[in-house]
Formats: structure tokens, C-alpha cells, sequence
């Protein structure tokens, strides 16, 4: 009877922390495959990391290609270290900081092979041919290993020349190493210039004592070391270290280390990131086939890795002058991929990760403050001018729209006009304006482009300094806006270059794409088809005004999807193709919603559920074209939602189709938002309601969808 009775009291137990357990209803993650867009052109990485962090540690197959701009390819058998950061879905490569490497061998090549590997949220594992299991997980600050050798003897290889590189062979400028007299602490700091010049400094602590430690002979050319570690180990066969970094000191890099892994929990570590995690992705819910919810939370999850906070714990972080400054509520981003992510991620970030915002454009201000106009792009906080136009611009003025506090307007509009008429290696503002455009004959290199992505910039001065009663301002910027008008070209209804004589570029292939790194011309990673939309984001009535009216506009939108070029080109931009829409590039993104302008509103949503099943996968080549910190991921969430910002700027989403039956986005403070749809096809609908009032036309101001309600497609 007693063991009876001692049965169902077990019984009980059980089944009390079975349901304690979250359900794959509740815990997000499940559905995360952090694998998608890691074979192709993704550029995306398996190892662990937290939303907006500092690090991400994970596996390098190699230093150098543009296929490992992420240092992993998934199809790549080759694992020559991990190390702590890196940038996702980026084109070009970065960061690839102190690369460690277990290892058991007595003679080793100081690379390896893997036989397996998983990913989750917050943990990535692979097993070694050369013996080793590695583990890892992640604080925003901290990355934490743990090694599993066959013998209870092993060594750990210490790379700091390496990282993943772009057009260099030196990397490293400076380095120093500093051993602590408890045999388990390393720390240093390395001086490198790739992308952009930075400095970052590391504290590297084990949990056992080394006995003894080798400095290998450095290479040519090579200015940092690389170091042996030999360890005797206990009875699990396991090591454990941590690698905690800064931006500013070696002092900061102890504090963050200190602040956020005090102890030697693993688990522990692994548990908070997998919680924090799904904390952020269960701010949308959405009703759907498991394969859905896999692309879908997998690119939530893509979507909060970027901008990343630099800042240390207590604030400090290092700016692009080089000086120690500290950033109000220890919140300074980088990774700022802005030609990317102006135009949907942040749009995105202002309805689900509110709360960032204000950090986002207190981070750009204090950018502009130390270099003298706003960020292109930035790594580590520095400035590396990659792409063009100064698309700050349009996230602050999106932010400002929206009702968004915690920064000075007055300053904002001050730095958008500086950032606009003050010359810089991006910009020449006396050309542009002498001209009315870029002339290709001043101005070799992307000139149409300049012009047009400069042109949305204007605009948006314009709509912040009229809303402020700058009136004269406005004016000017206003004119400025319209430059795109002089690129027009009405022979052939696109944007074309011309030169000073104001003639045009000839011969002109409006198929032909170009990218300033391996095909000039006066377009960026696109052709003239594409670019030629650009001005669609602020000014359609405009645009349908020179093509002919809406007929016209029409036609030409049809014409776009359906004239075939030469074939995919995936350096120029050139991949996910329908006709002349590319969308495995940015300047693509919005066109497709454009129909709701046009004559045939039918035939945008036909596209949009066409593009958004045919170029989104649950498999490792998942996202076709670069995922370009989280933009290509944000075109899917919004548009999995029913819409998505045709103008990044002026607080309105334009309507697409849901891909849903229902989803619910939680706003915060009780209030949700609460799309459905009762659809029964993939194009159709006679309407759309919020709170039971129709909505006209095709715009869904912010203003509705922020302050929650029923969000109704019928």
C-alpha cells in the first residue's frame, strides 16, 4: 500500500512539472532554425547570441570570401576556430574577434572538421574530428565555451591575428596580451583596420589553471599573437572559459564579464538566453502550419540580432573620434546597415521593440556630434561609408513622426541639415545642387542612384522642418526632393544618367546592373528597371504624373515584372527574381505594393504571396539574397501582417494581403493589435477595418496600429 501510495504521489510530481513545462505555444523558440540562411547567399550564422548583443560567438570555417562574410557557409566541413563576433547577413566582411580553437591532438594543424553540429536559440554544439565537443551560449556581452575532450589532457588554441577579413592581408595594426598570475586569466586588446579601424579589448578566463602556454612564431606581416594553451583536466574531461569584450578597456571588458556571467553556470547561461529570447519573440503570435512558424520566428529572431549595443555595462563605449563617451541608459548602437534596414526593419522596430527607439536615434545624434554628420553604416561605431545616401535621416524622422520622445528635434533637424550640405566621402552637395543631380561625367560611380537615394533624404528634412514651422527649410528641401525629376528620361520612362552638358548617358541597357565593386555604372547593386521606383517611396502622385497617368503606371509596373534580363547575378544584387524584380536586394522591397496604386491592386497581392512563398524557406538556403542585418527578414514579418512601409518616413504602412488567418502583436502595456482575416483566397478582398471603421484607400496610419485594436481584412 505504501508503495502504492508512494507511486501516485510520484505520479503527481511528474505531472506537476509537466505542466509547468511552456508549450511549443509559448515557447517561441521551438520553432527557430538558426541553420536558414546559412548555405547560399544568407550570409546568416548558426552560433548562439542575444537580441542587440555585443557578441556572437559561433564557428569560422574560414577568414576571407565573400560567401563567409558571416565566417560560416554550412556546406564548408572545415572549422579553423570560433570566434566572438560577428555581423549577420551582411555583404561584406567584419569583427571575427579572438578565435579559439580546443584541440587534442599532439600535433595539430590548428584546424579541424566537424562530424556534427545542432543549433537552438542561445546554444550551438559540434562535434570535432580531432575529439573535441564544443559548446556554446551566449550573454549580450559575453561569449562562454565549454570543451569536452576524449583524455583528460587538452589544449586551447589563442588566434588574435585572426578575423574575417576584406580586401586586407595585415588586419592588425596593434596588440597586446596580458597574463594574470591565477595561470586562467588572459586579456589584450588588438588595434585592427578592415572595414572600419577599431579597437577592441577582451578579458579570457578559464575555469582551470593552463600549466603551460606557447606563443607560436608570428607570420609576416602579422602584428598580434597567437598563443598554446596545455591544461590537465578533471574527471568530466571538461574546460570552460569565457571571453568577455569592450569597446573601451580592458577594465570594461572585467566589468561586463562580471555583471553578466559571475559564475560557471553553463546552463544557467544557456537558460537566460533561451528565456530573454523567447521574451522578445513572443511579441508576435501568429496562427499558422508548423513549417510557417519556422521561416517566421526564424526571421523575428534574424531581425532583433541587429543594431548591436557597444556599450558596456556602466555606458562607456568608444566613439567614432576615438573618445570615451557614455551613452544614456548604457544604450549605444552599432552595426547600423541603414540602405538596408531604413526601408522595413526600422518601420518594424517603432511597432514591436519600441522601447529601442529612442536609443537608436540618441545613438545617431551622438554619432553626428563626434563626426560631424550622421552614419552611412557603421561597425564597432566606426565609420566605414559603405553604400550611399545618408539614410539616418529617414529612421529619425520616422521616430519623430511617430511621436517617439527622448531626444532633442531641434538637434535632429540641425544634424539632417548639416549631414546635408556639408561635403563629406559620400556626398558633394555643390554638384548636386549646381545640377539638379549627379552628373555622371563629375561623378563616375553610382551617380543615378546618389541622386535618388538622396532625393528620399531631402524629403524627409522637408516633412520633419515643415511639421516644426521651418517653412523656409522645407522649401528648400522640398525643391531638392524633386531632382529625380530631371533623371527621368521619357523615352524609355526610367531613371537615366546624364552628364553636365545635360546630356544623356548613351548607349544606355536599362537590363544591365552595376555595383561599384565589380561592375560601374551609375546604379547601385541594381539597373536602371529597379532604381527607377525609388522616388515611388515618397512621391507616387508624382511619379504616376510622369509616366502618363495611372494606366501608364500601370503598364509599367507590369512591364517591370515581367521583362527578363540576362540572369542572376547574385554580386550585383541580381537574385529572387520576377521579371526585372529583384528581391534579393533592397531597392526592390517596396515595389510589388505599389499595385495598390495602380489600376490592378489584384495582381500586387498576387505578387506579394507569390514572392513571400517562393523566396522564404525553412531550409539552410532559406533566404534568398543577403539577409542584410534582419531587412529581409523584416519584409517577411510585415508582410506576413498585411502590410508594409512604401515610405519609411511618414508613419504609414501601405496594405499588401495577410499571409495569415490571424496574428496578434503585443504592443506593451496591456495593448495588442489584432489582425485577421477571413480570406478564403490569396488576392482578393473588399476591404479592410480597424475597430469596425473602414479604412480609405490603401494607407494604415502607425497612429491605429500602435495603440491596438481589430485589424480586420474581410
Amino acid at each position: 500500500m505504501k508503495a502504492f501510495v508512494f507511486f501516485l504521489l510520484l505520479l503527481l510530481l511528474v505531472s506537476c512539472k509537466e505542466q509547468k513545462r511552456p508549450s511549443s505555444e509559448s515557447d517561441y523558440t521551438v520553432y527557430v532554425n538558426p541553420f536558414i540562411g546559412t548555405d547560399g547567399t544568407g550570409h546568416t550564422f548558426p552560433g548562439p547570441c542575444m537580441p542587440f548583443g555585443m557578441v556572437q560567438p559561433g564557428p569560422d570555417n574560414t577568414d576571407q570570401g565573400w560567401d563567409y562574410t558571416s565566417g560560416y557557409q554550412l556546406k564548408d566541413s572545415v572549422i579553423i576556430g570560433f570566434s566572438q563576433t560577428r555581423a549577420s547577413g551582411t555583404g561584406i566582411s567584419e569583427f571575427g574577434d579572438v578565435l579559439l580553437l580546443p584541440f587534442s591532438e599532439k600535433n595539430p594543424t590548428y584546424s579541424t572538421r566537424k562530424i556534427s553540429e545542432r543549433a537552438e536559440v542561445g546554444y550551438y554544439e559540434v562535434a570535432l574530428h580531432n575529439g573535441v565537443n564544443v559548446e556554446l551560449t551566449a550573454t549580450e556581452r559575453v561569449a562562454f565555451h565549454r570543451y569536452t575532450f576524449p583524455e583528460p589532457e587538452g589544449s586551447v588554441y589563442l588566434n588574435l591575428q585572426h578575423g574575417l577579413q576584406f580586401l586586407t592581408d595585415s588586419l592588425v595594426l596593434a596588440s597586446e596580451v596580458i597574463f594574470e598570475d591565477d595561470q586562467q586569466t588572459v586579456s589584450g586588446f588588438c588595434h585592427t583596420k578592415n572595414w572600419v579601424e577599431r579597437k577592441y579589448f577582451f578579458t579570457l578566463v578559464f575555469d582551470q589553471p593552463f600549466i603551460h602556454k606557447t606563443e607560436l612564431v608570428r607570420k609576416p606581416n602579422h602584428n598580434a599573437s597567437r598563443f598554446v594553451f596545455d591544461f590537465i583536466l578533471d574527471q568530466q574531461k571538461q574546460l570552460q572559459c569565457k571571453v568577455a569584450l569592450s569597446s573601451v578597456d580592458i577594465a570594461g571588458a572585467k566589468k561586463n564579464l562580471e555583471a553578466e556571467i559571475p559564475d560557471w553556470d553553463f546552463e544557467a547561461v544557456r537558460n537566460q538566453a533561451k528565456s530573454t529570447w523567447n521574451s522578445f519573440l513572443s511579441r508576435i503570435e501568429i496562427e499558422a502550419p508548423t513549417i510557417q512558424k519556422e521561416i517566421f520566428y526564424t526571421a523575428l529572431y534574424h531581425f532583433f540580432i541587429h543594431p548591436s549595443n557597444i556599450a558596456d555595462v556602466d555606458g562607456r563605449y568608444r566613439g567614432v573620434d576615438d573618445q570615451i563617451a557614455v551613452a544614456e541608459n548604457s544604450e549605444y548602437y552599432s552595426t547600423l546597415s541603414l540602405w538596408d534596414t531604413y526601408r522595413g526593419s526600422h518601420p518594424l522596430f517603432t511597432l514591436i521593440a519600441p522601447e529601442r527607439v529612442p536609443g537608436f536615434v540618441r545613438t545617431m545624434l551622438a554619432h553626428s556630434r563626434a563626426q560631424g554628420f550622421l552614419p552611412i553604416w557603421t561597425a564597432w561605431g566606426q565609420e566605414n561609408y559603405c553604400m550611399i545616401g545618408n539614410h539616418a535621416i529617414p529612421v529619425i524622422v520616422d521616430a519623430w513622426m511617430k511621436g517617439f520622445e527622448g531626444f532633442s528635434a531641434e538637434e535632429a533637424l540641425q544634424a539632417m541639415i548639416k549631414s546635408t550640405s556639408e561635403n563629406h566621402l559620400n556626398s558633394d552637395w555643390d554638384l548636386y545642387n549646381q545640377y539638379g543631380y549627379y552628373p555622371f561625367d563629375r561623378l563616375d560611380n553610382e551617380a543615378v542612384s546618389r541622386t535618388l537615394e538622396s532625393g528620399f533624404d531631402d524629403y524627409c528634412v522637408a516633412l520633419m522642418a515643415e511639421k516644426m514651422g521651418k517653412h523656409n527649410v522645407a522649401e528648400a528641401y522640398d525643391k531638392r526632393s524633386q531632382y529625380y525629376r530631371n533623371l527621368f528620361d521619357p523615352g524609355t520612362g526610367l531613371m537615366r544618367g546624364r552628364n553636365t552638358d545635360g546630356n544623356w548617358r548613351t548607349p544606355f541597357d536599362p537590363l544591365t546592373p552595376t555595383s561599384p565593386m565589380n561592375n560601374p555604372g551609375d546604379y547601385t547593386e541594381a539597373n536602371a528597371w529597379q532604381y527607377s521606383w525609388a522616388p515611388t517611396q515618397y512621391d507616387v502622385d508624382g511619379y504616376i504624373e510622369l509616366l502618363g497617368g495611372r494606366e501608364a503606371f500601370t503598364r509599367q509596373l507590369d512591364s517591370f515584372f515581367t521583362i527578363q534580363g540576362t540572369g542572376d547575378n547574385k554580386h550585383l544584387g541580381q537574385e529572387a527574381m520576377i521579371g526585372q524584380y529583384s528581391h534579393g536586394n533592397e531597392p526592390s522591397h517596396h515595389i510589388a505594393y505599389l499595385y495598390a496604386y495602380s489600376t490592378k491592386p489584384k495582381k500586387g497581392r498576387e505578387l506579394i504571396t507569390r514572392i513571400y512563398r517562393d523566396f522564404y524557406h525553412n531550409t539552410p538556403d532559406g533566404i534568398t539574397g543577403n539577409d542584410d542585418c534582419g531587412q529581409m527578414s523584416a519584409w517577411y514579418i510585415l508582410t506576413t501582417l498585411g502590410f508594409y512601409p512604401v515610405n519609411p518616413a511618414n508613419a504609414t504602412f501601405v496594405a499588401g494581403i495577410p499571409q495569415v488567418s490571424k496574428a496578434i502583436v503585443h504592443l506593451g502595456e496591456g495593448k495588442a493589435l489584432i489582425m485577421e482575416t477571413n480570406l478564403e483566397g490569396v488576392s482578393g478582398f473588399s476591404g479592410i477595418t480597424f475597430n469596425g471603421e473602414s479604412l480609405d484607400g490603401p494607407a494604415i496610419p502607425y497612429r491605429l496600429l500602435a495603440r491596438g485594436g481589430h485589424l480586420f481584412f474581410r
